[in-house]
C-alpha cells in the first residue's frame, strides 16, 4: 500500500477509483451519496445514485463495480451512522478480491471513514495494510 496526498479525480480514467459509501437508499431506490468523495462522484456522474442503488438493492451493502472506473467501498450502513471498522475491513477484503479477479493494476482509495466520518487514520490504516499491496494507493486531500 502506498500513501499519497492529492486529488482523487486526477486518476479518473487511469485507475480504479473507490468511492466511500453507505448502504442507504431513498424511496426511489437511489443510493444516498451525501458527502466527501461520494458527493463529488455524484456531481460528476448524475446517474450514479440510481446505478449504485440498483446494485445495493440486488447485492446489499458490499463492494460493487459501478462503472466509469468507479467501485463502491462501504464504510457505514447509513448516512447517519458512524463508520464501522468491521465494515471497513470487510470492504477492504472485498476490494482486494475484486482487484485480484479483475487484474486491476492501480486502485485509488480515499482514507475510508476518515473524512466526514471522523475516524483517525491511525485506527483505520492497520485494517488495510495487510490486504493492500503496491497496486493500492491511499490518497488524502492535499
Amino acid at each position: 500500500m502506498k500513501e499519497i496526498t492529492g486529488n482523487i479525480w486526477d486518476y479518473l480514467g487511469k485507475a480504479v477509483i473507490c468511492v466511500t459509501t453507505n448502504g442507504h437508499m431513498t424511496r426511489k431506490g437511489e443510493a444516498v451519496l451525501g458527502r466527501g468523495c461520494a458527493r463529488q462522484a455524484r456531481e460528476r456522474f448524475p446517474d450514479l445514485p440510481a446505478r449504485l442503488g440498483a446494485l445495493l438493492s440486488e447485492g446489499g451493502n458490499h463492494v460493487h463495480v459501478i462503472g466509469d472506473g468507479l467501485v463502491s467501498f462501504p464504510v457505514e450502513e447509513s448516512p447517519w451512522a458512524n463508520p464501522d471498522l468491521r465494515l471497513i475491513r470487510r470492504s477492504a477484503e472485498e476490494l482486494r478480491a475484486s482487484a485480484d479477479r479483475g487484474g486491476w493494476t492501480l486502485v485509488i482509495v480515499p482514507r475510508p471513514g476518515c473524512g466526514g466520518g471522523g475516524l483517525s487514520w491511525e485506527e483505520v490504516r492497520p485494517l488495510l495494510a495487510d490486504l493492500f499491496d503496491d497496486r493500492f494507493i491511499v490518497i488524502s486531500a492535499a
